[in-house]
């Protein structure tokens, strides 16, 4: 679509919708931001591009508009089943994504990664081996940077690895990576897309388009993402962390090995590597599979892999205070990550959990806890479920806490030198905070704060 002089409908204020905004009016669009947020809650970002020509509509959802629209725009966090969407699209108008509309703007070879957990440490892994030999490579999508603000800086001779919810995935419809990956598939976002059978719909997107001149990363060991293999034409290139695999990279005792078009050789030790889990030595195989398939040297790989300390709020150290340990997980949003926070833990762990309820069991995650968790502090709408799945198995160390300052003060009196505090809550941020990231740097403030008394 040629967008000079075309309307176009943004929806969401957050960071994707007005970075979406400014690509289309630097297209030459015209076009309309809107939220559901009134007026005076708008972010600034927007109130300056109201300035340069956007206009703001607020404080409603668009129905009155929306069929008057060449292009609408839908932020991640923008649910499609709205009735102004089905109505425009009914209409004639075009739906795409905030990444469906970066995507059409890009010229350079794109690196697309997916699945339930792993996405940031991956996303952020594969980035620096990219930079490596790419240095205006782009790291985009989830991870926090939006797609839409980097594009314009690109040219063919770039690349983009971009991090890929299953939001961002809905109304996807050219999407088409050079390199996919899919890390895992457990329950998530069930409140939003009902079903798993539609969840893992939204993930297969990121490889729908791909041909056989592409690339697959899948994960061998999850079964789910096995049976990918069947479903896209892109060359498959599986990693394991169980078995030896004929073709692809795995991890055999403390080694990784690679096994691939040729390459024939151990990768790294993992005793050399600054990350901790079996979890983040598939983030380590995945990552540096899309390398290989990107043509980087295995050496440049291996001294990328060396120097990469992980990634904020992911089972980040924080500091030690009276001889217990302090990690922020709080990107442990969802069951399958905070079992791969607390499996990581080699200590007595207090452990932070609780909060937004999308729609999930808890029992994979709290049956954990005996020999495992010393003290469970709860807090946030899920506070009653993860109690009652808790009981189930027996575990009864538990306290509720209205606050999250008064949460890690619990934490800190419960602990014992020797023992381990986990912010890992298994729940969305969404009610309590803005974001996980907010979470977890009000976690690291106060358990600093300790450091100073």
């Amino acid at each position: 679509m040629k967008y000079t002089g075309k309307r176009a409908l943004v929806c969401g204020m957050a960071k994707s919708g007005i970075a979406a905004a400014a690509l289309l009016q630097k297209l030459g669009a015209v076009v309309t931001l809107q939220d559901m947020k009134e007026r005076d809650a708008v972010p600034a970002a927007a109130l300056e591009l109201e300035k340069e020509g956007v206009a703001l509509y607020t404080g409603k959802n668009p129905d009155d508009i929306a069929c008057e629209q060449d292009l609408i725009v839908l932020s991640p966090g923008i649910p499609c089943d709205l009735p102004f969407i089905g109505a425009a699209e009914a209409a004639g108008v075009e739906v795409i994504s905030e990444v469906e509309l970066a995507y059409r703007e890009t010229t350079c070879p794109i690196t697309a990664i997916t699945g339930t957990n792993g996405k940031t440490t991956t996303t952020t892994l594969t980035g620096e081996i990219m930079k490596a030999v790419r240095p205006n490579t782009a790291v985009v999508g989830n991870i926090g940077v939006p797609y839409s603000e980097k594009v314009q800086g690109l040219t063919e001779q770039d690349w983009v690895v971009a991090e890929i919810s299953s939001f961002q995935m809905e109304k996807a419809k050219e999407f088409h990576p050079h390199i996919s990956a899919v890390l895992n598939i457990t329950p998530d976002h069930l409140n939003r897309h009902k079903t798993m059978e539609v969840y893992i719909a939204m993930k297969e997107r990121v490889f729908a388009k791909q041909t056989a001149k592409d690339f697959c990363i899948l994960n061998y060991e999850d079964e789910t993402c096995r049976k990918m293999a069947d479903k896209t034409a892109a060359k498959v290139f599986f990693f394991s962390s169980a078995q030896p695999l004929a073709e692809g990279i795995y991890l055999q005792d403390k080694d990784i090995f690679v096994k691939w078009q040729g390459i024939d050789e151990k990768l790294i030790s993992v005793d050399e590597l600054q990350i901790l889990g079996v979890h983040n030595y598939e983030n380590v195989m995945a990552a540096a599979a899309m390398g290989i398939c990107a043509g980087v040297a295995l050496d440049t790989i291996r001294q990328v892999l060396k120097s990469f300390a992980g990634v904020e709020h992911r089972i980040e150290y924080v500091a030690t205070v009276d001889g217990v340990d302090y990690y922020n997980d709080s990107k442990g949003t969802n069951t399958d990550a905070s079992i791969r926070a607390v499996l990581a833990m080699q200590k007595p762990i207090v452990l932070i959990g609780g909060g937004y309820d999308k729609g999930v069991s808890f029992d994979d995650w709290t049956k954990l806890f005996p020999g495992r968790v010393k003290h469970l502090v709860l807090i946030g709408v899920t506070a009653p479920q993860i109690r009652a799945s808790a009981e189930k198995f027996g575990f009864t160390a538990m306290t509720d806490c209205e606050t999250f300052a008064e949460a890690v003060d619990l934490c800190r009196e419960k602990a014992e030198p020797g023992d381990c505090v986990l912010l890992s809550p298994a729940c969305a941020s969404w009610g309590m905070f803005d974001n996980y990231e907010q979470r977890g740097e009000m976690f690291k403030e106060q358990v600093r704060s300790y450091l100073q008394k």
